[in-house]
């Protein structure tokens, strides 16, 4: 399972996910015989990418974060 294709995050996938949508609008039949798995499959690897982009730059601002509130203590506890 994915995630909701279209939305803010994945608008570098949204090639991707129309080629997607195309191959799916073909019918059940297409779905069902696997013409649609290398479409889906590129979304996948898409949507794993943007995912990692979005951690990685979450975790840096963690550390940042952190490393602001470490500098607040340590400056605390050099005033107490």
């Amino acid at each position: 399972m994915h995630p909701h294709l279209h939305t803010k995050d994945n608008r570098a996938c949204e090639e991707v996910m129309t080629i997607l949508d195309e191959c799916h609008a073909r019918g059940f039949l297409w779905k069902s015989m696997g013409m649609c798995n290398s479409a889906k499959t590129a979304v996948n690897k898409c949507l794993r990418a943007q995912r990692l982009e979005r951690t990685a730059a979450n975790r840096a601002a963690a550390k940042a974060k952190n490393e602001e509130i470490r500098q607040k203590w340590a400056e605390i506890d050099a005033n107490s």
